[in-house]
């Protein structure tokens, strides 16, 4: 099945909002419902991008079979761009400029190979394209002249499976859902749950340096990628042969965050876990957010740890956001901060650390709530971004983005997000309502995600756009990182060239050049393009 192509995930699973919720946006927010309705897809006028006929036959001969080079108008449009709020309100405008000119469909890495070698032999970029779930830019190169989209749902199988060593050799295009199932065939999972889990790939994952929701418990993608095997345009690179080795700097780190500009990422051997006999989920709530942190990191850094561990803070606790399905629902929230605890494990293991954490957060100041919050939130955790199609459908403006920095910055860094937005949407007349929560936690800090919502306004597009880069600004000056696990893109690659600084771009320029010489491979992410 293929995602909503103006929204996100299963249509069948698109909801509307309650009136209590439209009510409130247009008394607080001033949201007014859009005047015009989105276009349908058919009613897009999509440019033509022939590909050059020496080129369509390479590609076809490449990939075995002239049917995996699609140039349909639909498969193109449903591969432009990805999943971020201006990525959805260009698209329902009929902004396609960003629509390749071919889809590409590779059943292995020797036809990956092939075609990126064709590409080169051409000139034609290539963004390769897993679940199509970027919120940071990450599918929007720079050329929108005619490019190719490499998308590797074909390649979709658990080539291996080591019981004993507890590793796993998964394809790219796997999505989520169903590496899960194939892991819990044999007992295993491999315990990766972002909010794109529904519609993310294996591939994306690593290509990202995702943290799934369970983070605390299960560590992110990259702490659990063992070895990979990327092709380039110059032939293929194979990382990894030990749990850990002392042979030089570690190659896999230099592929895994590259989103797609070095190679295409063709296997990703990772380490699994025993399916938990036990998960419980439970709700706890704190008179204030300073204190709710003060919690979370006191387990952090002395135990026992969570598997999930997450703190909303006043605002998005007021509004219900820490239990997504919730809202409307005529459910009075908790004052104060609503933060969810979850215990992933043995009977024996879970009982244990449940009780002794439960110790901590009392003595932080947490009162218990029970397990129907934590339930609540389990239930709902995908669910948000079906919510955000609604409130754009509304007329409302929504969209996220995080961050991390180390404990002692926390409260600084909170505050300047904060207000770097508040201030700038305001400014153009469009006040929002802007919501956090601490959605990772590690013993040195924390990840800080931001939601925020306003009224659309005349061009929501180029408000978000002013919003976004002062937001960045105020990152950067409070020290925090661009991005802690939505990625680089096109979004924060100028905020990440500075982060990374003059030398260590310039290594990563050598490193592009090398694997790509002639810069085709998503060209704009993450580093500028020449």
């Amino acid at each position: 099945m293929d995602m909503l192509w103006n929204g996100w995930g299963d249509p069948a699973r698109a909801t509307s909002l309650p009136d209590t919720v439209t009510g409130l946006l247009r008394d607080l927010l001033g949201v007014r419902p859009p005047e015009a309705e989105p276009l349908a897809l058919e009613d897009i006028d999509v440019p033509a991008r022939p590909l050059a006929p020496a080129a369509h036959r390479a590609l076809a001969a490449a990939l075995g079979d002239a049917a995996h080079v699609r140039t349909d108008a639909e498969t193109r449009v449903r591969h432009t761009r990805g999943k971020s709020t201006p990525d959805l309100l260009r698209i329902r405008e009929g902004d396609v400029s960003a629509v390749p000119a071919a889809v590409l469909l590779p059943a292995g890495h020797d036809e990956v190979l092939a075609v990126l070698r064709v590409c080169a032999e051409h000139g034609l970029p290539v963004v390769p394209f897993g679940g199509g779930t970027s919120v940071v830019g990450g599918l929007a190169p720079a050329r929108h002249g005619a490019f190719v989209a490499l998308d590797l749902r074909r390649m979709d199988r658990l080539l291996d499976l080591d019981p004993v060593s507890r590793t796993a050799t998964l394809q790219p295009g796997l999505r989520a859902p169903r590496a899960e199932a194939l892991l819990a065939e044999h007992g295993f999972t491999l315990g990766h749950f972002p909010q794109s889990y529904e519609w993310a790939t294996i591939g994306g994952f690593a290509a990202t340096r995702s943290s799934g929701q369970a983070s605390a418990g299960y560590g992110r993608f990259d702490e659990m990628v063992l070895s990979l095997t990327l092709a380039t345009p110059e032939g293929t690179l194979d990382t990894g042969r030990a749990p850990r080795s002392a042979a030089g700097p570690d190659l896999r780190q230099l592929v895994l965050g590259s989103e797609g500009a070095f190679g295409v990422i063709t296997s990703v051997t990772v380490r699994v876990r025993p399916v938990p006999r036990t998960r419980v989920y439970e709700g706890w709530n704190f008179p204030s957010f300073a204190q709710g942190a003060t919690a979370l990191r006191r387990l952090a850094q002395d135990g026992p740890r969570p598997t999930v561990l997450r703190l909303s803070d006043e605002t998005e606790t007021l509004i219900g956001l820490a239990q997504p399905d919730a809202i409307g629902s005529g459910t009075p929230p908790s004052a104060g901060c609503t933060a969810v605890a979850g215990y992933e494990g043995t009977e024996e293991d879970t009982a244990y650390r449940r009780e002794h954490a439960a110790a901590v957060l009392r003595e932080c100041g947490g009162t218990p709530l029970g397990e129907e919050p934590g339930r609540r939130w389990a239930d709902g955790r995908y669910s948000a971004p079906y919510l955000r199609d609604a409130l754009l459908d509304a007329g409302a403006f929504v969209e996220t983005l995080e961050t991390a920095t180390f404990w002692s910055r926390v409260p600084e860094l909170y505050a300047a997000v904060r207000d770097a937005l508040t201030a700038t949407l305001t400014e153009a007349g469009t006040p929002p309502l802007v919501m956090c929560h601490i959605s990772h936690v590690y013993e040195n800090g924390a990840s800080l995600y931001f939601t925020v919502v306003s009224a659309q306004g005349e061009d929501a597009v180029a408000h978000w756009t002013r919003a976004k880069h002062a937001a960045n600004e105020a990152i950067l000056t409070a020290g925090g990182t661009i991005s802690h696990h939505h990625g680089v893109g096109t979004d924060h690659r100028d905020w990440y060239v500075r982060e990374a600084g003059p030398l260590g771009i310039d290594a990563l320029r050598a490193v592009k050049r090398r694997l790509d010489p002639a810069g085709l491979l998503n060209p704009g992410v993450l580093l500028p393009a020449d």
